[in-house]
């Protein structure tokens, strides 16, 4: 009971939400997390790193990004949440804005501002 109660936690935030609901378009590092979201780059590794240590996401390293992507493969729990969440919140208006932006982020912009 322990494990499901601690998955329900990390899942009671909007923004952790968005990430799930953004990261089934596809990897997303953390900069463009940020843009997306409209929050700090540190706030977004706070969220990803609570959505690791319930199995949701994980990370790939690729050059010199970190990418983050759902985890299909760990965790009772998640698995079977995370398959019911690509059926919710499809039509909403903040996940299908944060899409909208997520088209429009540019990587390598996003991530060498100076």
């Amino acid at each position: 009971m322990k494990d499901l109660v601690r998955l329900l936690k990390v899942l009671a935030d909007k923004n952790r939400l968005k990430i799930l609901k953004l990261l089934e378009d596809g990897e997303l590092c953390v900069c463009e997390l940020a843009y997306i979201l409209g929050i700090t780059q540190p706030s977004v590794s706070r969220h990803l790193k609570k959505l690791k240590s319930v199995g949701l996401i994980k990370d790939r390293q690729e050059g010199l990004w970190t990418n983050y992507l759902l985890n299909k493969n760990d965790g009772a729990y998640a698995k079977v949440l995370g398959g019911h969440m690509r059926n919710w919140l499809n039509d909403d208006p903040l996940i299908l804005s944060g899409r909208h932006k997520a088209g429009k982020a540019d990587r390598a912009r996003l991530c060498y501002r100076k």
